[in-house]
């Protein structure tokens, strides 16, 4: 925002000089960024964050000045007018939508003369980098800059029935802007119209043909409050922006319109002649500015900064910036001023505080030591996660939290254990990203982004890992529950270090593996995999995730068709589970134990069978026999083709003995075999193949 150090000085008995006030100003958050010389002037480049519209006014940024010297204000002060009865008001203004528009001001002013501004007007204009029109237009402009509020003149008599009415746009209207552009509306749009047709685009642009020009006569003076996300989505549906609409979209001082209608029309008459006449105020949507209850805005002020500041030294701050305050019931009540819609905390009153107290006053000190710096619970788990899968050749992903629409069920959701009945997406008003309006309910849209981007940059090999949120309602409107998920996406081939070439392509076993090694990480146990139907991966190369019987994810190959649309032209293995549920299952207890002083025994055993049953049961049924000289079973492989009739398999299976007293002899581990050959053969119906 371009300041003038002289406008400034309209409107303040200031006595710093230019540099000083710069000073001043970035001091107490409005930094300056750039100081300009224009003629006699001094033009300040103030970064102006967007919580403050009050600044991108003179007005605004003498305040902060009038509370960091002490000084008064000198600012236009209205005269006391009565507007036009509402019963006659309505036949020249009418809000058809008070939810978008809250307030609407029009005021007639007739016998102008438009022409060319003078000298003054022109060079404080130019100074700031506005071009002059011509007298009227100008001073609209000069006052928006002076005290914030965007205003438009109308030329009355071009005003179908000399009216105006503030309506949603119908289907296809349209409206040639000040810009030579023709818009067309939808009924979405606010639009501002005679009785006819728009004449303006509410809180963005006039028409073109309604404008000033230099056969004018009677202006129709609109100063108005437009809601500012409708005016924010208005410009973005439209792809067009303006001072006007950078203004209303972060909020205008509903309370300064009548004040500025004045101003301007002051200028009008003063410059251009003409007499004022009737002036309308629609106000059906009034803004009642938040009260803070603060009881020790000093205490307040030491706890949430370190500042040590005077209740009363705190207080007056705050009165200089407008926030009044008044005792009830033996604490303090602050009552925010209409130009300061950020103004609703406690934290926002400490924050005005320490801006004029001065933040470099602010001392470097440790924090107490009341648990500061710890670790929130399951974060020791999830470091431990991450360095375990580091260790695999994994890498972090941070992908974006919403997601395409096109992704809509096409991936299949991490199941909710807490949940009876099907989450609802959570869609976002105002994307940042076109199309990208979903909260995502899985990461893997994001991981699957990285590992195409990837195959783009000719890198194959790619095995990554997110730990994020997914974010799910209950019911479309409310507010979404977030929880923790851990995603994994892994293609091309083992790569070892040192070493060029892939050792062997991964498989499903590789991204399982992972999967397994983040449980032990985080010490989960109980944690099962069964062949299921997901719908996003491969049939036949899927399987679902368990802990204690309860569903927590999936594992397996990505599906074809899923596939084809990012164009893998190699198998990618994805994986995703709730990690919040797995971090609240139970945890195994790290504990030691002694080396075995006896050797062990392993013996090999191969069964056939077909589809059923899986590895995976006939892993937990040998492992559940409960033989007391085996330590431990493992698979060895899976064998298909050769031999083998169609769908048949050879699983190999490997069996540790080992016992803690003695050395086992052959007649020991001959019984023991015997045994678990046996109990393999009447739980599951499986014999060691020939």
């Amino acid at each position: 925002m371009n300041i003038s150090y002289n406008w400034l000085k309209d409107l303040i008995d200031l006595d710093l000089s230019a540099e000083e006030t710069a000073a001043a100003l970035t001091r107490v958050g409005l930094a300056v960024e750039g100081m300009e010389r224009h003629g006699d002037d001094t033009v300040f480049d103030v970064d102006i964050t967007s919580n403050r519209p009050d600044c991108l006014s003179h007005l605004g940024v003498a305040r902060e000045l009038a509370a960091a010297t002490g000084r008064a204000l000198d600012v236009f002060d209205p005269e006391p007018e009565i507007p036009m009865p509402p019963v006659l008001a309505h036949d020249i203004v009418r809000i058809d939508d008070p939810s978008r528009c809250y307030r609407f001001t029009a005021r007639i002013i007739r016998g102008v003369k438009v022409g060319p501004s003078p000298d003054w007007l022109v060079e404080r204009l130019e100074a700031l980098g506005e071009r002059s029109i011509n007298n009227v237009a100008d001073i609209t402009n000069y006052v928006m800059l002076e005290l914030g509020q965007p205003m438009h003149s109308f030329d009355l008599d071009k005003l179908a029935g000399g009216r105006i009415i503030v309506r949603p746009a119908k289907t296809g209207e349209t409206l040639v802007t000040l810009d030579d552009v023709e818009r067309k509306f939808d009924e979405t749009m606010l639009v501002v119209c005679d009785a006819e047709k728009p004449v303006a685009i509410g809180g963005v642009m006039g028409g073109r043909d309604s404008g000033i020009t230099d056969s004018t006569v009677n202006v129709l003076l609109e100063v108005a409050y437009f809601r500012p996300d409708s005016v924010r989505t208005l410009a973005r549906k439209l792809v067009m922006g303006s001072e006007a609409s950078h203004r209303f979209e972060r909020g205008v001082d509903i309370d300064n319109i009548v004040r500025a209608s004045q101003r301007a029309a002051n200028l009008i008459v003063e410059l251009a002649g003409g007499q004022k006449g009737e002036f309308i105020d629609i106000y059906p949507t009034p803004i009642h500015p938040p009260e803070i209850e603060c009881g020790d805005i000093s205490a307040a002020t030491a706890r949430l900064t370190g500042l040590d500041v005077a209740d009363p030294d705190a207080v007056a701050i705050l009165d200089s910036l407008g926030i009044k305050s008044r005792e009830e019931n033996g604490s303090r009540v602050y009552s925010s001023p209409s130009w300061r819609y950020d103004i609703a905390l406690e934290e926002d009153l400490v924050e005005e505080v320490a801006r004029h107290a001065g933040y470099e006053n602010i001392k470097e000190e440790l924090p107490a030591a009341r648990g500061a710096g710890e670790f929130q619970a399951g974060e020791p788990r999830k470091a431990a996660i991450r360095t375990y899968l580091r260790d695999l050749g994994y890498s972090e992903a941070l992908s974006y939290s919403f997601i395409d629409t096109a992704w809509d069920d096409v991936f299949e959701p991490v199941p909710r254990l807490d949940a009876a009945e099907p989450s609802q997406p959570v869609t976002l008003r105002d994307s940042v990203i076109e199309n990208a309006i979903r909260m995502r309910q899985t990461a893997l849209p994001g991981l699957l982004d990285g590992v195409k981007l990837n195959n783009n940059h000719q890198i194959r090999d790619v095995k990554l890992f997110e730990i994020g949120k997914a974010f799910l309602a209950e019911k479309p409107g409310e507010l979404p529950t977030e929880r923790e998920i851990l995603a994994f996406a892994a293609s091309g081939g083992e790569v070892l270090a040192d070493k060029a070439a892939a050792e062997r392509p991964l498989d499903f076993f590789d991204i399982k593996g992972a999967v397994e090694s983040a449980f032990e990480a985080a010490g989960v146990v109980n944690a099962e995999f069964e062949a299921a139907d997901v719908k996003h991966l491969r049939a036949g190369q899927a399987a679902a995730i368990s802990i204690d019987g309860a569903k927590v994810g999936s594992v397996g190959r990505l599906s074809e068709e899923i596939a084809a649309k990012y164009k893998f032209r190699q198998p990618v293995y994805v994986a995703e589970l709730d990690l919040s549920s797995a971090l609240a299952a139970e945890r195994k207890i790290t504990s030691y134990t002694p080396i075995a002083k006896f050797p062990s025994v392993r013996r090999d055993v191969t069964v056939e069978v077909g589809r059923t049953p899986s590895v995976a049961d006939i892993l937990r049924v040998a492992r559940s026999l409960g033989e007391e000289l085996i330590k431990d079973i493992n698979l060895v492989s899976v064998f298909e083709g050769g031999t083998l009739a169609p769908g048949r398999r050879a699983v190999s299976i490997r069996v540790e003995y080992r016992s803690d007293t003695k050395t086992l002899s052959e007649e020991d581990v001959e019984y023991a075999y015997s045994r678990f050959l046996a109990r393999l053969d009447s739980e599951l119906g499986l014999r060691p193949r020939k």
